[in-house]
């Protein structure tokens, strides 16, 4: 394994980890500040706001995200500056078109949404405020698309940064000042700062390259983007549906509480792996996306990123698990007692999840639009038909194992595609790491069961040990000189020793 290779992943995940620490922060914040001033249900409604956008969004862009960092990577490895230029004009214009219509419509449905979703008609002028979030968020999302494709990493982690502390800090003073009457500005002042952040970055880009293209030109360049991009469209769509179909099987059968306590579990599961799943996005996908014909060399590329992955997740995952209690209680509030084991249960998914979604970029940088919806499809399925079939049986707490059963199922899936597409095998150490990782997170689950005080020592034991074990074997993995590089040798021995 390269070590140059594994020194770009850990720069791309220190950089883009850094920012996504801030954003943590930042979002912890936020939602410490809704969970004692609107409570669980206030929450809960907030989660809805945010997926509608999302769903909206998603719908609206048409997969222009994906497919146009897929296709400038593609353009910048394979035809040069002028390549890139042409796929550049064509982004900007299609999705400059795409966010007004995808406002404009989501406003005039706005009525619709809010009987069929939300079940409140007193919501609607709410709701039609959100157009804009759903404006904003698709053109934001050309913007991440552009710098992600050309990779300009410390753009992207400025502009993450910068969005995650504007968004904080202005999302809080709405709640404060107006309680409930500011939960709106929360929700849209976040794709807000990204879009005036984005712009700000890009148009420090170098003009495209090459002469100004022709209307025709363009519109065959969208045209190409639109035909890859509408599979992987129908794919997000799925998955904001089958979110937003959880969320609403929670609020109409367990009420605004319960929606609540799942929000509550689900915004911690989603945000503390930012750190590492937004390095994937960001520099993995593209670079991925430049070898995907040269299989060796993909599936190389794959094992080095899922063992980082799994390396830095694991001490923090594993010491979660342990202080959920704690962790709950300090994030929100007592009122949110039963979003410990519904977090618990999500953990346990998030080790499988990791592993999973290094094989779901290779469906992307291959463009395997109709495969991809496949594996999509069959993963949020799980998890709302676990919800529908466990919810009255174990409440509340049927959204955690649901998620569990979700990446049960997918990352199989994704495995076997992902050996058909590229001839993929996990090596040694990728197993090996999860293997270590799975026993250390059940045995910390079950000491849990009988002592919260035992699964906190215990989560907090194992982290530790995960932590140095993380530090020798990333040491290693980098090559660092010095004393840093006494450090590795010692790592590189561990690691030989347990592969015998």
């Amino acid at each position: 394994m390269s070590g140059s290779s594994y020194r770009t992943i850990l720069r791309s995940s220190a950089i883009i980890g850094g920012a996504q620490v801030i954003n943590i922060l930042s979002g912890l914040l936020k939602m410490k500040v809704a969970a004692v001033l609107l409570g669980p249900a206030g929450v809960g409604l907030a989660g809805l706001y945010m997926n509608l956008v999302q769903t909206a969004a998603s719908i609206a862009s048409l997969g222009m995200g994906n497919v146009g960092t897929r296709q400038i990577a593609a353009a910048h490895a394979e035809g040069g500056e002028i390549a890139v230029g042409r796929t550049r004009r064509a982004l900007f214009w299609g999705t400059m078109v795409l966010a007004l219509i995808g406002g404009v419509v989501f406003w005039l449905a706005s009525s619709w949404i809010t009987r069929t979703v939300l079940a409140d008609a007193s919501l609607t002028s709410e709701v039609a405020w959100l157009s804009l979030g759903v404006t904003l968020s698709v053109a934001s999302g050309s913007q991440s698309a552009l710098l992600t494709g050309m990779r300009r990493v410390g753009d992207l982690a400025r502009i993450n940064v910068g969005a995650g502390l504007l968004g904080a800090i202005l999302g809080v003073v709405a709640l404060w000042f107006w309680g409930r009457n500011g939960l709106l500005a929360m929700i849209l002042v976040a794709p807000l700062a990204s879009f005036i952040l984005g712009h700000i970055y890009v148009a420090r880009l170098a003009p495209p390259a090459g002469p100004r293209a022709a209307l025709g030109e363009i519109s065959a360049q969208w045209r190409d983007m639109a035909r890859l991009g509408i599979p992987f469209m129908f794919s997000g769509l799925v998955i904001m549906l089958g979110q937003l179909a959880a969320r609403a099987l929670v609020q109409n059968d367990l009420g605004a509480e319960a929606l609540g306590q799942f929000q509550a579990a689900w915004a911690i599961g989603m945000t503390y792996l930012g750190f590492v799943l937004g390095a994937m996005g960001t520099d993995y996908y593209p670079r991925l996306t430049a070898v995907i014909n040269d299989h060796a060399t993909a599936v190389r590329l794959v094992n080095e990123q899922t063992e980082v992955a799994l390396l830095l997740c694991a001490p923090v995952l594993l010491a979660m698990l342990g202080l959920a209690p704690w962790v709950i209680r300090l994030l929100y509030s007592n009122d949110f007692g039963p979003a410990v084991d519904i977090l618990r249960w999500q953990l346990l998914g998030d080790i499988l999840k990791v592993m999973s979604w290094p094989l779901g970029f290779v469906l992307l940088a291959r463009g395997a639009g109709k495969t991809f919806i496949f594996t999509e499809t069959t993963g949020i399925a799980t998890f709302v038909l676990g919800i529908a079939l466990l919810m009255p049986t174990l409440g509340v707490i049927a959204t955690g194992t649901a998620f569990l059963a979700m990446y049960v199922i997918y990352l199989p899936l994704v495995w076997l595609v992902a050996r058909w597409t590229i001839g993929f095998r996990w090596s040694r150490a990728v197993k090996a790491q999860a293997t270590l990782l799975m026993f250390a997170a059940v045995g910390i689950e079950l000491s849990s069961r009988w002592s919260t005080h035992a699964g906190a020592a215990t989560g907090l034991t194992l982290a530790i040990a995960t932590g140095l074990w993380t530090l020798l074997r990333l040491t290693t993995m980098a090559g660092a000189p010095g004393r840093l590089g006494r450090i590795a040798r010692i790592g590189e021995r561990i690691s030989q020793w347990m592969k015998r």
